[in-house]
């Protein structure tokens, strides 16, 4: 097998292999990593398809990882990763009706799609260091998820510290009781005064502060880290899958796949899926209120606007951090012009690309709208969605056009209580289903934060003297 490279979208950095990509996480030129070229599994879909879900994922990640790690060691990875989840099938696919279908992507420790690459991302680190030495910091904001996924990816572990940004107020009781109750002592969770944009905005500034970020040893959990996006890029191929061998297809059928956005790192592994052959036709891109992705791929402006709080709270985001990665693609795999373009939109707050992209169609859904298929999917089929899920079926509703759709459920409804008693009524058969016992083990346990201004500086201090200055 030939050894897979890394380059990063701004075109400064020396190729890498997968270990130091994973390590390095955002590209020390300020740009994102990704592999010189993408393989292709469009022959051998019917033989993927018959494939349990880590065995899958050993398949899709192989030639990603290359010879950097023993095809041994990877396969017990993957096989340590998913036996935490509760359910055998690691990503059940259940059908919503009228055409739709859901893939479960929340039987994981923390309830959340992050836990699919968190889980797997964290025995990574953990495996890297055991092999080269040394220790990781790792700095991560988080709209509300990937706090919580990340820290029980590394709670304990040896040689790993994570410090996780999050805005004070802005993520749902449960999501913050998930990340602040965790009483391992490597683990740092900073509430910040500010949006989620300005958690990501200040986590970048301490990434390019290189001598900073190579004296403490940062690493990155954010799906600015590749290796969040490939281990996402394996349910594009495994929910189709399942849908196709439950109604008797061929597994070469394709689907729309629908997935409720903020980040732009769970649709950005399905375009990547697509491109590596998975059976998928459009992806239907679904934002709340928070639309700039939206407002991109309807009209070609890509203009920053101001977040708005909403019952979907990781969707809650202006400027993906992904986004890069798209673009480097859209433009040509040109560099050049990436970097122009991302400096252009740092000093403008706007960028503009002509042209549409076949490949995505996209819709917002608002509170409202949001609120209503929560309660029509309660109503109709008994089947209680959480609101971000809600988002994505909402708009897969819309945009359709008579295709069947797979529609990615992110999160457990459980994590949203007050959302579901909204839609739904605050009746004591809604409390229960809106439960899960993961979750009420939390209630009752003490908050470990820190409250902190979003600026670098305040931020490099704490972690330097959270390390005792080392």
């Amino acid at each position: 097998m030939s050894s897979c490279k890394y380059i990063s979208t701004r075109g400064g950095v020396a190729a890498v292999d997968f270990p130091a990509s994973v390590m390095m996480g955002l590209a020390e030129d300020g740009g994102l990593l990704l592999p010189e070229s993408i393989p292709s599994f469009a022959g051998e879909l019917e033989a993927l398809s018959g494939l349990t879900y880590p065995e899958l994922a050993f398949r899709i990640l192989t030639p990603f990882v290359g010879e950097a790690l023993p095809a041994a060691d990877l396969r017990d990875l993957l096989a340590r990763s998913y036996a935490t989840f509760d359910t055998a099938e690691t990503v059940p696919v259940v059908p919503l009706g009228g055409g739709l279908h859901l893939a479960e992507l929340f039987h994981g420790p923390t309830l959340a799609f992050k836990d699919i690459a968190l889980q797997f991302l964290g025995n990574l680190f953990e495996y890297i260091l055991q092999q080269k030495g040394g220790h990781l910091n790792i700095l991560g904001a988080t709209s509300g998820d990937t706090g919580s996924a990340a820290i029980h990816g590394v709670r304990g572990k040896k040689g790993i510290n994570i410090f996780i940004l999050y805005p004070d107020g802005r993520v749902s009781p449960l999501q913050e009781r998930q990340m602040a109750t965790v009483p391992d002592a490597n683990v740092h969770c900073l509430a910040i005064r500010g949006t989620f944009d300005d958690g990501q905005s200040v986590l970048k500034e301490v990434f390019n502060d290189l001598p900073f970020k190579r004296q403490f040893s940062l690493g990155a959990v954010n799906s600015v880290n590749w290796a969040r996006i490939v281990a996402q890029v394996v349910y594009y191929f495994w929910a189709p899958f399942q849908v196709s061998k439950k109604a008797g297809r061929p597994a070469d059928t394709y689907y729309d796949v629908a997935v409720p956005t903020g980040n732009f790192g769970d649709i950005f592994a399905g375009y990547i899926a697509k491109k590596a052959g998975a059976p998928i036709d459009r992806l239907i891109l679904a934002t709340n209120e928070n639309d700039i992705l939206t407002r991109f791929f309807n009209t070609g402006e890509y203009r920053r606007g101001s977040v708005n709080p909403t019952i979907s709270p990781s969707m809650d985001i202006q400027v993906a951090s992904n986004f890069e990665r798209y673009l480097y693609f859209r433009v040509g795999q040109d560099p050049a012009r990436t970097k122009a373009l991302m400096q252009e939109f740092a000093s403008t707050k706007c960028l503009v690309l002509d042209g549409h992209d076949p490949v995505f169609a996209a819709g917002k859904a608002n509170t409202a709208e949001t609120l209503a298929t929560i309660k029509r999917y309660w109503q109709d089929a008994h089947y209680l969605l959480d609101p971000h899920s809600a988002v994505g079926v909402t708009v897969a509703s819309r945009l359709h056009q008579g295709r069947e759709v797979i529609c990615l459920g992110t999160a457990h409804p459980a994590k949203f209580p007050q959302a579901i008693c909204t839609a739904l009524g605050d009746s004591a058969e809604v409390r229960q289903a809106a439960k899960h016992p993961a979750l009420e083990k939390l209630l009752g346990l003490e908050l470990r934060k820190t409250i902190v201004d979003p600026k670098r500086e305040l931020i490099e201090d704490l972690i330097r003297q959270r390390l005792g200055g080392k």
